[in-house]
């Protein structure tokens, strides 16, 4: 796997990379502190995975991301947010990004959620989405197991891996018709808005379990 990683503080970067370097599996293409510094590292070097700071110099991660789209620089994000705003978390899947993730995150978990996106998943660091759904989200678990059937029970815990209604169909070997019927149930028995309310909630809620092999 090819990372680059684009943070402008250099303490940061080199000991990110130096962590990274560390590990066979993983190839450091290049560091980045500033934003055409960044976009003409993802161009030369066309890394796997991006890991990016959520405030990128007097630029929004966002705005880098955004031209890396539009430039179609095949590359997955991983932001590293220094607040638990819900809208910024929101933006970012919006844009697909692969990871989001606390700047405090320890070496292991960078590590973890490398090795979940290698295997095409999502990470959302659970203690950063607790974090960010709790003055807007309350969940009781007695009432959310009587509330919702086995099956709706899945499918939350799916929603909260950030997996398509497609996905969700393979894993749980049901219609992808079935799946969107459930993920509506799910989200009126629990008064949750959108998807993205369900994988706070369920991340929350400690639903979803992430191994790596």
């Amino acid at each position: 796997m090819k990372v680059a990683i684009v943070i402008d503080h250099p303490l940061m970067s080199r000991g990110m990379a130096a962590v990274l370097r560390q590990q066979e599996n993983i190839q450091v293409v290049g560091e980045a502190e500033h934003r055409e510094e960044a976009l003409s590292l993802l161009a030369d070097k066309k890394p796997d995975v991006v890991i990016i700071d959520s405030q990128f110099g007097m630029k929004s991660c966002f705005d880098i991301i955004e031209e890396a789209r539009f430039q179609a620089l095949n590359c997955k994000f991983v932001i590293l947010s220094s607040t638990n705003v819900i809208t910024d978390f929101e933006h970012a899947k919006g844009l697909g990004v692969a990871g989001y993730m606390s700047k405090l995150v320890l070496p292991e978990e960078i590590l973890h959620a490398l090795a979940m996106i290698q295997r095409g998943r999502t990470y959302y660091d659970p203690v950063l989405l607790e974090e960010m759904m709790a003055p807007k989200i309350h969940f009781n678990m007695s009432n959310m197991t009587e509330t919702l059937t086995p099956k709706e029970m899945e499918v939350l815990m799916e929603l909260g891996k950030g997996h398509s209604n497609r996905q969700i169909a393979n894993a749980l070997y049901i219609t992808e018709y079935t799946v969107k019927k459930h993920v509506s149930q799910v989200l009126g028995k629990l008064n949750l808005t959108d998807r993205t309310q369900a994988a706070l909630y369920a991340n929350a809620a400690g639903l979803v379990k992430y191994v790596v092999n």
